[in-house]
Parts: structure tokens; C-alpha cells; sequence
């Protein structure tokens, strides 16, 4: 079973994986502010507070190692510096949630493949997410920084 430190928990784009993951068995910790705790799976570790407060999360997981972190709230560069700050040496792999938005517009062709360039003139949001990704990328050539890149089309949840 893998040890799994998941930013965000019961959230939108994540509460379905973090069920599925409890579910699993897997070690699960969830990093957030604590607002949902009536909506997290038994047995889940919680690490309540705001991650922007980087030495309150390096006291809570102090001695901690991860097989996966896996950011579903990180938007601009800013916070995926912060993670590789957090979370150098500390995982095995950085899944960072990116976004099918970052794809060319208009597209190219129908078929996406790795190949696609990754730039959208028409939202901010597309633009910061492929900054986050470039900055991880350089991170990952440069320093071996472990990551992989998802980026879904459409998020869901109960809620929403």
C-alpha cells in the first residue's frame, strides 16, 4: 500500500479519490484547513492548516516521507514553489492537477496527444496553470524533481 498525501481532501476535484483511496487501503493524509472533517473517510490522517503557512505544515510532517503528493489546489507559480520548498526529498512523486484547458485554443485537431502545445490567449487561469507546469518541468530537468502533470477535462463531485 502506498502513503499518500493528497492537498486539498474533500473537495470538489478531489473527494471522489479520496474515498477511493481510503477505500483502498492506502495510507492517506489529507492537507487542508480542516472546514469538511465531518466529510472525511475513516481512518484518513488529517493535517489541519493552511498551507501557506510552511513551517506549520513542516512541523505537522516532520519526518515524513510519501510515495505521492498530490496537489488538486495549486494555481499559480507561487504555490507550486511553495510545494517544492515542502516537498523536496519528502516524495517519492508530485502529482500536480493541471488542467485540459491549458491545451491549445482554438485546437489544432481534435486528437490531443503529449504533443499538443499548451497555450490558451483566452483565460488567465488556463495561462497560470501552464506556468505552474513549466515551472515543475524546468524543476524535474534541472533537479529530478519527481512529477507527473494530469490535467482533466472535467471535475465533479456530489456537491457540484
Amino acid at each position: 500500500m502506498l502513503k499518500i498525501l493528497s492537498i486539498a481532501g474533500p473537495g470538489t476535484h478531489s473527494s471522489a479519490i479520496t474515498r477511493q483511496l481510503a477505500e483502498s487501503g492506502h495510507e492517506l493524509w489529507l492537507l487542508n484547513r480542516g472546514n469538511r472533517k465531518n466529510e472525511v473517510p475513516e481512518g484518513v490522517r488529517q493535517v489541519i492548516c493552511d498551507i501557506n503557512d510552511e513551517a506549520e505544515v513542516l512541523r505537522q510532517i516532520d519526518g515524513e516521507q510519501f510515495d505521492a503528493v498530490c496537489e488538486f489546489i495549486g494555481y499559480v507559480p507561487t504555490e507550486v514553489e511553495r510545494d517544492i520548498r515542502l516537498f523536496r526529498g519528502r516524495t517519492r512523486q508530485y502529482v500536480y492537477i493541471s488542467s485540459a484547458s491549458a491545451y491549445a485554443k482554438p485546437a489544432a485537431s481534435h486528437v490531443v496527444t503529449e504533443g499538443t502545445a499548451l497555450v490558451n490567449p483566452h483565460w488567465q487561469y488556463s495561462r497560470n496553470k501552464i506556468a505552474c507546469e513549466e515551472l515543475l518541468m524546468k524543476e524535474y530537468r534541472e533537479n529530478a524533481f519527481p512529477v507527473t502533470i494530469v490535467r482533466p477535462s472535467h471535475t465533479y463531485c456530489e456537491r457540484s
